[in-house]
């Protein structure tokens, strides 16, 4: 099942991307939804905080073969991800360390903001 949508790019977009993960309801396990919702948050907030456009595109294929695959994609200039350097009682700056912590693969499109990342889906 795929499941596609281009969310406004402002506050509320995270939420709309967490109800696109809810729609998978019955196809992911509860620990599989879970994480889906908490690492598509992240990187959609990223997208609203640093992208550029009007919108966010979040793409969910929960694929026959196991693996759920989430893009997110905004129209930025593109970006080279870094590791965390700050103190961990530092407020912020998590959401790709969890993406990387959390799932199974991910990656980042070359001189694009197109993220993505896959998850086991049981």
């Amino acid at each position: 099942m795929i499941c596609v949508q281009d969310i406004s790019r402002d506050p509320r977009a995270p939420g709309v991307a967490r109800r696109m993960v809810d729609d998978l309801d019955g196809i992911l396990s509860a620990d599989v939804a879970q994480q889906a919702r908490l690492l598509v948050s992240e990187v959609v907030t990223n997208a609203v905080r640093h992208g550029d456009g009007d919108a966010v595109r979040v793409v969910l294929d929960a694929a026959d073969d196991g693996i759920l695959r989430c893009e997110i994609t905004d129209e930025g200039h593109g970006f080279v991800p870094t590791g965390r350097d700050r103190p961990a009682t530092e407020v912020g700056g998590w959401g790709l360390h969890m993406v990387e912590t959390l799932s199974r693969n991910w990656g980042v499109r070359e001189g694009s903001t197109h993220v993505w990342f896959e998850l086991g889906l049981s």
